[in-house]
């Protein structure tokens, strides 16, 4: 619970807790005690007494009392324990309605006069205000306060109090009249409007404040005037007063029996409803002021700030009843008047002003305070500012006021006063200053709001009009060119006639010193087409020109074109020239700085409006720049890191696909068109032993350049591994161990590190001769295939988990081709559009593979335009091949005895073969590596043994197969060593040599270039 707000020197009552009855009432039969000195019934305070503590409870949004405060308890006699923790119910009258303020949600403040039960059981009809707030804890509550304070507890306190309050009230009359009051007044004090009241109020007459006498004037009772505890009295009468009366002295004390406490007439039940602060209350006169006295009996319409107010705090008397000129008369010369102009001068200054008392509770407020907070001023007097205007502003602003008190000096208030709940726009910067008596001591402050240079009104709806409509939105997308023209359309016409951004050519990273080359890149006038278009070449502006003046030295500002300052400029640039024969007559030049960069510099005009800029369209206009300035900082730093990202990304793809005679093959790959960036899909064709190629398609989790270079890393790894000939499976069970070992190696260095953990891939290996596609997946969609006759599907690859789960086995899948099959490799982008469903894409994937055109480049692209209507959210990779088959007279195959003498005759086999073919130039180096494989195989492997030799157009391969699981190791021999360097002189005479591996045996390869 928090502690509620108590005046200097209070202490919560320490009466012990009386029996409650059990309908939660507390019992006026068991009172608690009360402190000592205190006594039921206890008049307001008179002059040179001060303020009563302020009541004040905080009931929860379940109704319950969770707060009570020293004031409530001398108002209503009930110690903090008797109610604490109990309904707040138990304190109406009986037959009061119960108040629900949970219920209302909004708005945040309730006022209303409410009938409360006294510990002695009479009833007490209380001005109370309810204003929601929220805890720093989070919790919801409504905290509940009255001015009144002990005044209306003396309801029932009888003649003697009255008679003093009235004999009280004449002698300050007597005062007033005999010249007194001005050496007595004291500023801030209370008492002291009461001691200088320039003539006496005649007492209400049946029970009504402010009715008219039977037989004579009717009284004025003026808001100057204040009662003993220097509350004015609040309700329709006090601004309904008919003119002609005093305007101050009114009766003393703010008991039922002197007129009532504030706000309330004697006997009645229910307080007649505010007025806003501004507007017209009963009989004529605006809430706040003071009744116009001298002038006509019926008062004007309320068209503004209030005509007449009352005296401000510190003045040595009160305004005379007519300080203006009279009918048929001079006007008054003297103390006085200039005591009247001085306190409508307070009353009806545009500026917000507010006296505290050393307790720092309110004493006087202006009709502007009234009006910008929407409180009238009977409803604040007596409340500390946190009490009426709960708020963590009022708490620096009290904290400001605290300062004063200590050190009499000014201060300024850190934050903006501003009605409760109010934004930040709607606030006024205040200025705290201490009000001093004759001797020097401190008695109150002054806390002073200057006024705006227009409406706030109209300026904050402005300011909501182009900062907060979704289209005026600026930075909507990551493109430089868009953000500087999102700028100039957010400020014409509603801010400038016309708008121009400039761009420096390159941001500069520190102030510049001098004109820099800038670049038109934005510009929109009202009506279109009145200036100059955006030009692709750089302007160079003289060192005297707003443009270059705002940019050295990094503030915006505004300049008339008359201005003495500008005449060199508009002598020397064509730029001022054209905004003379515009008729420019006022420009903001504002710089558009992010992140200690200079980007470039704004220029707001006007020509068709009359009124120049204001310090306020300043501030508009420089919230403007600063959001296209981060637009414009984000879209360089996008444009940048996607340029290294696609150039990286490109580096690590292949550049060109390599010569094969397995399938004919056309590749795309398109990046994110989204702010992601490029992503890491990539795709490889690897030529592999026995005219054979593989496939690979893959897609790396994540974007970025993180993204591109696994990405590169997994891409090295599986041509590495394809080297070697593993089969599909095996090979996806050694990446996914790679992924694994990256993840671990990663993850202690960053914690955002792209380690490849959730890549998909597809592997596949085509045999020309045998027509056999071996494939597997890790993730990965599977591939589709369309048939010579037109039929299309997807090949049965068994779905494999994504790299670096770890543990998890891949399967290999054997499908055989028809020549001609047409295959479709891609990544998820592909499949991912929007305002598509899958079933929908997939059929228009199905369809643009049954219908190939006539070359594969036409294939890739219409199937990209078919299936992408929007930029890609996703990187895509799409690979389409098309099966060939090499014929039988490129292979020749035989198999050969487990004996040293074959030897020969396979040397002989090879050199007819080659003959037959026409490469009779290559058949001594192919006779030296076939007689040393097949004496190999002979001597270290096991039957059988066969050798077959490929021929392509650019390749002539050799292989011999065995069923050992041995394999041949390249060494260096030594000088003296009679063998050991068949290997060596073969990949001496080779460009390729290696082995693979069947499960049953293995085949030891060479590649030899024909062209």
């Amino acid at each position: 619970m928090e502690r509620l707000p108590t005046s200097p020197g209070e202490h919560p009552g320490t009466a012990q807790p009386s029996p409650v009855p059990a309908d939660g009432r507390p019992d006026p039969a068991h009172p608690s005690g009360t402190a000592p000195g205190d006594r039921p019934g206890t008049a307001g305070p008179g002059p040179g007494r001060p303020l009563p503590p302020a009541a004040t409870a905080v009931i929860s949004e379940q109704g319950v009392v969770t707060g009570w405060s020293e004031g409530a308890r001398r108002l209503l006699g009930y110690a903090p324990a008797d109610v604490m923790g109990r309904p707040a119910t138990g304190l109406l009258a009986q037959g009061a309605a119960p108040v629900a303020p949970a219920a209302a949600a909004s708005p945040q403040d309730l006022s209303g006069t409410l009938a409360l039960r006294h510990r002695d059981g009479h009833d007490l009809a209380l001005p109370l205000t309810a204003t929601r707030r929220t805890t720093t804890s989070g919790i919801t509550e409504w905290l509940v306060t009255t001015a009144s304070g002990d005044a209306a507890a003396s309801e029932d306190a009888g003649a003697t109090e009255a008679a003093e309050a009235s004999g009280e009230a004449e002698a300050n009359e007597a005062a007033a009249a005999s010249g007194e009051a001005e050496a007595a007044a004291v500023p801030g004090d209370a008492a002291a409007y009461e001691e200088a009241a320039p003539a006496a109020a005649t007492p209400p007459q049946d029970g009504a404040p402010g009715a008219p006498a039977p037989d004579g004037p009717a009284p004025a009772v003026a808001a100057a005037a204040a009662g003993d505890d220097g509350t004015p009295a609040a309700g329709p009468s006090d601004r309904g007063a008919p003119p002609g009366g005093p305007a101050g002295g009114g009766p003393a004390g703010g008991d039922p029996a002197d007129g009532g406490p504030p706000g309330v007439a004697p006997g009645a039940a229910q307080r007649a409803p505010e007025h806003p602060a501004g507007a017209e209350a009963a009989g004529g006169h605006p809430a706040g002021g003071e009744a116009a006295g001298g002038d006509a009996a019926g008062a004007a319409p309320y068209a503004g700030p209030p005509t007449d107010g009352p005296p401000a705090a510190g003045t040595a008397a009160a305004a005379p009843s007519h300080p203006g000129p009279r009918a048929g008369g001079a006007p008054p010369i003297g103390s006085a008047t200039d005591e009247a102009l001085a306190a409508r001068a307070f009353a009806q200054s545009p500026c917000m002003f507010a006296v505290f008392d050393a307790d720092l509770r309110l004493l006087r407020a202006n009709a502007a305070m009234e009006h910008v907070l929407s409180l009238p001023e009977a409803r604040m007097r007596g409340l500390r500012l946190t009490e009426f205007l709960p708020d963590p502003v009022s708490e620096e602003t009290e904290r400001t006021m605290s300062l004063v008190l200590r050190t009499g000096r000014p201060q300024q208030a850190p934050t903006a006063l501003r009605p409760t709940g109010g934004s930040a726009e709607a606030g006024r910067p205040a200025t705290v200053t201490p009000l001093r008596d004759d001797d020097g001591g401190i008695r109150a402050v002054c806390l002073a709001a200057h006024a705006r240079t227009e409406e706030p009104e109209h300026h904050l709806t402005r300011q909501r009009m182009l900062l907060e409509d979704p289209g005026a939105g600026i930075g909507t997308t990551l493109d430089l060119e868009r953000t500087a023209q999102e700028l100039t359309d957010a400020a014409v016409p509603r801010l400038a006639d016309s708008a121009a951004v400039d761009l420096c050519e390159t941001p500069r990273h520190s102030r510049p010193t001098g004109p820099l080359p800038l670049r038109r890149t934005a510009y929109r006038s009202h009506p279109p087409g009145t200036g100059p278009p955006a030009g692709p070449d750089p302007v160079t502006h003289p060192a005297h020109s707003p443009l270059t003046l705002c940019l050295t030295t990094g503030r915006s500002a505004v300049y008339r074109m008359d201005d003495p300052s500008l005449a060199q400029w508009r002598a020397g640039d064509p730029a001022a020239a054209r905004l003379d024969r515009a008729g420019t007559h006022t420009l903001m030049a504002v710089p558009l700085l992010m992140a200690g960069s200079t980007l470039g510099v704004a220029l707001f005009t006007r020509d068709r409006n009359p009124h120049p800029f204001t310090p306020d369209d300043l501030q508009l206009a420089e919230q403007l720049t600063h959001r296209a300035a981060t637009g414009i900082h984000n879209a360089r730093r996008f444009t940048r890191e996607r340029t290294t990202t696609m150039t990286l990304q490109r580096s690590l793809l292949p550049h060109t696909l390599p010569e094969q005679p397995a399938l004919d093959i056309a590749t795309r790959y398109l990046p994110a068109g989204s702010e992601a960036g490029v992503g890491g899909d990539w795709f490889d064709v690897i030529p592999l032993s026995g005219a054979r190629v593989a496939l690979v398609v893959g897609d790396v989790v994540g974007h970025g350049i993180r993204a591109s270079a696994t990405m590169g890393r997994l891409r090295t790894a599986v041509r590495t591994l394809a080297d070697v000939d593993l089969p599909p499976d095996e090979l996806l069970t050694r990446l996914d161990d790679l992924v694994l070992h990256l993840s671990t190696d990663e993850s202690s260095t960053s914690a955002d590190a792209t380690t490849g953990i959730g890549t998909t891939c597809l592997y596949a290996i085509y045999d020309p001769i045998s027509r056999e596609l071996t494939h597997a997946r890790a993730g990965h969609p599977p591939p589709a295939a369309a048939t010579p006759d037109g039929g299309v599907y997807f090949l049965d690859t068994p779905a494999g988990p994504p790299l670096g789960l770890g543990g998890l086995p891949f399967e290999t899948s054997t499908t055989t081709l028809a020549e001609g099959t047409l295959l479709a490799f891609y990544t998820n982008g592909l499949l991912n559009p929007r305002e598509t469903d899958i079933d929908q894409t997939l059929d228009t994937l199905f369809t643009a593979l049954a219908h190939p055109s006539s070359g594969l480049e036409a294939t890739c692209d219409r199937i990209l335009t078919t299936l992408l209507t929007h930029p890609p959210t996703d990187d895509i990779a799409l690979l389409i091949a098309r099966t060939r088959t090499l014929h039988p007279h490129h292979v020749a195959t035989w198999a050969l005895p487990h004996d040293p003498a074959v030897v020969t005759e396979a040397r002989r086999r090879t050199t007819e073969q080659l003959t037959g073919w026409g490469l009779a130039e290559a058949a001594f180096i192919t006779e030296l590596i076939v007689s040393e494989l097949v004496t190999n195989a002979i001597r270290y492997g096991k039957p059988p043994i066969r050798l077959r030799l490929i021929h392509t157009d650019t390749t002539l391969t050799t292989e011999v197969t065995d069923h050992s699981s041995t394999s041949p190791h390249l060494r260096q021999a030594h000088t003296y060593d009679e063998n050991g360097r068949g290997l060596y002189l073969i990949a001496q005479l080779t460009q390729r040599w290696g082995t693979r591996h069947t499960p049953t045996s293995k085949t030891i390869w060479t590649e030899q270039t024909l062209l």
